[in-house]
């Protein structure tokens, strides 16, 4: 039977000072050194954003 996939769930909030450039490089360094996948972006009235990343939760069985 397949056990249901975990994931780990980070919520960034990123001010509005960052550059969209700069927000764009940062979320990709995450995904390819840290292997974290973009879930949710939402930005505010007041420039902020608030971002949701996750990866997945690899659990490895025992041999002994």
């Amino acid at each position: 039977m397949k056990q249901p996939v975990e994931y780990q769930v980070e919520k960034v909030r990123l001010s509005r000072d960052l550059s969209r450039g700069a927000v764009r490089k940062l979320l990709t360094d995450h995904a390819e050194y840290g292997g974290w996948e973009l879930t949710r972006l939402r930005r505010y009235r007041d420039g902020t954003r608030e971002v949701w990343i996750r990866r997945k939760i690899i659990k490895v069985a025992s041999t002994l």
